[in-house]
């Protein structure tokens, strides 16, 4: 075990990825990826290490970091902590190479058990996980909570997603004065295009570029086109972060765009810069209950998935690909001619190609 940022982690490594993954909370970060002469790291660890938060905090918010899984996403009855116990409790250890994680949880509430693994690859810089969920029966929520830390100079820097058929601001009041929490964008706006989304005080912001709207947290929705593939990108200092998923078990992706606006412990003015790109099968940041009620099923937008008794395995790819200067907001990434590559083109129409194999997606690829 290493202590990395003040919690026991495990690490994987090769000549182009360095991987920790906390125990407690399943937590990975820091990663870091080498691109050429240098190495670069997406993933932002908390401004507070564990330690420094009291232990009334539940371990999601004190290991914070990363990227991590929750079974159910949000708040739920019945369910100790914020993000279930997949992401609070420790993990156990089944197998570790260099390259590959297997650890399990039996998960009480709800009860199930879930295999996560973590593997990288030579010659990619890719990151594979896969969550393997057995014995849990109905419909829930789920999704994974990666957050990214951009640059406090230089950009500007860019996101985007694949194509989108719903788009809004969440319904319902996601940072509340009352508990020192600021939001910019108008509760509920509905929006066609991430480059036009509605204020609270009026006029309208793009939410394309970011770090933005610095002293405000604020959270959307964008609900996948179906299809075979689906992404989510952000242009960063010389490379792009990547997230690529079957849009049939991850069909929605949550931008929680953390700039300073909540002043209440632990965030205390100084969750800066931070912005949760999040796949998930669920109704915005809600928990259980709300997800279940499906209020987005006029919409065409699932917030829940079915489990029966059969294992149902939920993948994601995250990955890095240097890019040229200049090559701005991701505007297409599709498959090469192979399923061991991606297409990425740039604003400009530059194209950059990434190995990945898309074949561990299990998509219905041609």
């Amino acid at each position: 075990m290493h202590i990395v940022h003040g919690e026991p982690s495990y690490r994987l490594a090769n000549k182009d990825i360095e991987l920790f993954l906390t125990r407690r909370a399943g937590q990975m970060a820091p990663v870091r990826f080498r691109l050429g002469k240098r190495w670069v790291q997406p993933y932002a660890l908390a401004p507070w290490k564990p330690n420094e938060l009291s232990k009334d905090m539940p371990p999601v918010l004190r290991v914070l970091r990363g990227d991590y899984f929750c079974l159910p996403f949000g708040s739920s009855k019945g369910v100790k902590d914020v993000h279930g116990e997949t992401a609070n409790e420790s993990w156990s250890l089944i197998e570790q190479t260099p390259e590959k994680l297997v650890l399990e949880m039996q998960v009480k509430a709800p009860k199930c058990r879930v295999q996560k693994t973590l593997h990288i690859r030579k010659g990619q810089r890719a990151i594979y996980q896969e969550h393997l969920i057995e014995g849990l029966k109905g419909k829930f929520n789920f999704g994974h909570h990666a957050i990214l830390l951009f640059p406090e100079k230089g950009g500007p820097y860019h996101v985007n997603t694949s194509p989108f058929h719903f788009g809004s601001v969440k319904p319902d009041l996601f940072s509340d004065p009352l508990n020192r929490e600021y939001g910019a964008l108008k509760t509920g706006a509905r929006f066609k295009s991430l480059d036009k989304v509605a204020l609270a005080n009026g006029g309208h912001t793009s939410l394309h570029e970011y770090p933005a709207r610095q002293g405000f947290e604020d959270l959307i929705l964008v609900s996948s086109k179906p299809g075979d593939l689906a992404w989510t990108a952000a242009t960063l200092d010389g490379y792009v972060w990547i997230s690529l998923k079957d849009p049939r078990t991850l069909p929605n992706t949550l931008f929680w765009m953390s700039n300073g606006g909540r002043h209440g412990s632990p965030w205390n003015g100084i969750h800066l810069r931070r912005l949760g790109l999040e796949e998930v099968c669920g109704h915005y940041s809600d928990g259980l209950e709300t997800s279940r009620q499906n209020k987005l099923k006029k919409f065409g937008v699932p917030t829940t998935l079915s489990f029966d008794s059969k294992p149902k395995s939920i993948r994601l790819i995250h990955l890095v690909c240097p890019v040229p200067k200049g090559f701005g907001l991701v505007r297409s990434i599709e498959k090469g001619k192979s399923a061991s590559k991606v297409v990425i083109t740039g604003q400009q129409g530059a194209v950059v190609h990434a190995p990945v194999d898309l074949s561990f997606l299990n998509l219905m690829l041609p």
